[in-house]
């Protein structure tokens, strides 16, 4: 009788786990046959199931419960998008992942402007091409009549981001990370209009309130705000770890000043929107949770897709290196001829993102088949280039392109749009400078060992003539009473060694 007594207390309260466990499935149950029946965006954005999870519980189920494209998912809400900055994102591929889309589309149509950023770090003194889209939906940003803030990192710099990262990114000094962001701000001007008008463009810097904090009251006013446990889920952290690299506790911290970032310009800027790629998509979603838990603001993350070409390499990197925005750094030419150089499949996908062709006109360049395709490749070279370093460019780069291609062997008729280096007189003289110097110099080769493996191959030409030895020199009579000389490294790259 005792043992029966004791066994059927513990099965009472075993029976009672068990229904909570029970409850707990019906609800889960509940959702998913919900989420079936009239779909994830209208289950997702009702008014008690926002109270229940809270606006980065829905982000986190959206997502992580359903890997297919944001255009299948949440079909019925995009095809029902009232503001245009959101139909462009949709109609131009711009679109990866959002916090409650519907809700946000109504408020950028309320609220006229409404102000969304994007940050950058100063890792570099010259952003590449692979933060062109971002800076592209920026610029949608502002001509669909909202204000973009444009965030620059000389706080998180210090840090360093370990997204995608096997390793720690090398600390930078003060005067470093101040020269990097010098560099990086000119490029915005080329995109948006800045100014004090409602839905002009406005630059900060995270570096004015992250130096100011102060440790412990920050760690007492927003450290319980965040889990270790969800930070540790964070696709970022997740796969430092699965590949047993070092992840040390400074960069661990990025996540969590990130998500002040957002804080803070909400506070200062009125930000409810952050923009970004996909892979900062948990650092969006938890400053979108601490606006509210904060503030009790309704902020959103919306994110872009990671662009990689059609044989699966990443955006913004060549075999000759990265593709600068700065001319400083990439010359219009060679800016060009990366943009003319596009796969065929991927020329129409870039066409809506890198350039403000209407869809139509893009639509009828789709049509084009075979040789005809490097057609619609040149219509994006000029379009690309015409956005970051002006329209007048142009012609010179089309002269140079035409005369490199008219099977003429000497001069060409114009080297403007080339990249060239200076040399002194006392340089050319005697033995001269190495072609393997000048081919890497000139970014026509990475390295001397390329150089010279070009020069083996037949590819290197000076002035149109073959270079035949690898260990040869250009000396004062190859400028034959000339200011400047051509080198070519295979028939599309060129530059300029000038006195």
């Amino acid at each position: 009788l005792f043992t029966h007594i004791v066994k059927s207390c513990i099965l009472n309260i075993v029976d009672k786990r068990m229904r909570i466990a029970r409850m707990m499935t019906v609800a889960a149950s509940m959702f998913v046959t919900a989420t079936r029946a009239f779909g994830p965006s209208k289950v997702f954005s009702h008014r008690w199931t926002q109270r229940a999870l809270g606006s980065t519980a829905t982000a986190e189920i959206l997502t992580d419960s359903d890997d297919t494209s944001i255009y299948a998912r949440d079909a019925d809400a995009l095809a029902n998008l009232q503001s245009p900055f959101l139909q462009v994102m949709r109609d131009r591929g711009f679109l990866h992942q959002c916090t409650n889309i519907e809700l946000l589309d109504q408020k950028l149509l309320e609220n006229q402007p409404s102000s969304a950023y994007l940050g950058f770090d100063a890792t570099a003194d010259s952003l590449h091409v692979g933060s062109l889209l971002q800076i592209m939906i920026l610029r949608h940003l502002q001509q669909s009549g909202h204000r973009p803030i444009v965030l620059v990192g000389g706080g998180t710099t210090k840090v360093g981001d370990p997204t995608g990262k096997d390793e720690s990114r090398v600390m930078l000094t003060d005067e470093v990370i101040q020269n990097n962001l010098h560099g990086i701000s000119k490029v915005f001007e080329k995109f948006l209009t800045f100014g004090d008008e409602r839905n002009e463009a406005i630059m900060v810097n995270n570096d004015d309130w992250l130096s100011s904090l102060k440790y412990l009251d920050f760690l007492r006013e927003y450290g319980t705000q965040f889990t270790i446990n969800r930070m540790m889920s964070f696709e970022s952290v997740k796969q430092r770890l699965q590949r047993e690299a070092p992840f040390s506790f400074l960069e661990f911290n990025y996540m969590i000043l990130q998500a002040y970032d957002f804080l803070e310009l909400h506070r200062r800027h009125g930000a409810i929107l952050q923009l970004g790629g996909s892979d900062q998509w948990g650092n969006m979603v938890s400053g979108v949770d601490l606006g509210r838990r904060c503030e009790g603001a309704e902020l959103f993350a919306l994110t872009a897709p990671l662009i990689t070409t059609s044989d699966g390499k990443k955006m913004g990197k060549t075999a000759g290196g990265a593709i600068w925005l700065n001319a400083d750094k990439l010359s219009e030419y060679d800016y060009w001829q990366f943009w003319r150089n596009t796969a065929d499949a991927d020329v129409i996908r870039f066409l809506k993102l890198f350039t403000e062709l209407p869809l139509e006109d893009i639509a009828e360049l789709e049509k084009l088949e075979g040789a005809d395709i490097n057609k619609a490749k040149i219509v994006l070279a000029d379009q690309a280039t015409a956005i970051l370093h002006g329209r007048e460019c142009l012609s010179q780069i089309h002269e140079t392109i035409q005369t490199m291609f008219s099977g003429a062997k000497g001069d060409l008729q114009s080297t403007e749009a080339l990249p060239r280096v200076f040399v002194s007189s006392e340089e050319v003289e005697g033995d001269g400078i190495r072609y393997l110097d000048l081919l890497v110099n000139l970014e026509l080769a990475t390295s001397k060992k390329e150089a010279r493996r070009l020069i083996k191959g037949g590819g290197a030409r000076l002035e149109g003539v073959k270079i035949e030895d690898e260990n040869g020199s250009l000396t004062a009579k190859d400028f034959d009473g000339k200011t400047e000389v051509t080198l070519r490294a295979g028939k599309k790259r060129a530059g300029v060694v000038e006195l």
